[in-house]
């Protein structure tokens, strides 16, 4: 059988063969994945690291999920003007918090330690900046996990149950949403 388009003679059996490839392509090509603009984050686990030197439990790393929809989560080395600028709210795009339970009352602590070439104490951030993992594609959505080693023993403290309350920004400055991790025992 042969069928006729315009001045041009086609076999049907090709045209049978074209849809039988064709149509099945079109479907199959992978479907971009759809997220909002701003970034979303998702707790997976706290994992401890033990130090061998001081016998303790002295960090431990938080594992978390994200998506961002227009793919402009993180800052690149050079990112260090405003609103990125060092001393700005926005000059660390993860945002993390400590607390201790203290006697059965949750508390925020920030953690020091002593600097012996100031000899002065020290404030520890554990807030940090997400390198630039905007993708090259077209689409620009992205989703992936991120791993932070974060320090997890304070050793001006005697509570030895603590948590952390953990958000991110993209560079359009959306918020997530915050994640709070399980209660991390540090012995």
């Amino acid at each position: 059988m042969i069928l006729k388009t315009g001045s041009m003679k086609v076999p049907v059996k090709i045209i049978y063969i074209l849809m039988i490839i064709l149509i099945p392509a079109a479907f199959s090509c992978k479907k971009q994945d759809r997220f909002a603009p701003e970034p979303r984050i998702e707790y997976l686990a706290f994992e401890k690291i033990y130090n061998t030197v001081d016998s303790i439990y002295d960090r431990g790393v938080l594992k978390f999920s994200f998506t961002d929809g227009d793919g402009d989560l993180g800052l690149a080395k050079n990112d260090t003007f405003p609103p990125f600028n060092f001393g700005s709210p926005y000059y660390y795009n993860l945002i993390i918090s400590y607390f201790e339970i203290q006697n059965g009352i949750i508390k925020e602590v920030t953690i020091t330690y002593y600097n012996p070439n100031t000899q002065q104490f020290d404030t520890i951030t554990q807030n940090a900046r997400i390198p630039m993992l905007t993708p090259a594609a077209v689409n620009k959505s992205i989703s992936g996990e991120i791993y932070d080693t974060l320090f997890i023993y304070n050793y001006n403290s005697d509570f030895d149950s603590i948590f952390f309350m953990a958000y991110i920004f993209d560079r359009s400055l959306n918020e997530s949403n915050t994640i709070v991790t399980d209660t991390i025992i540090r012995i």
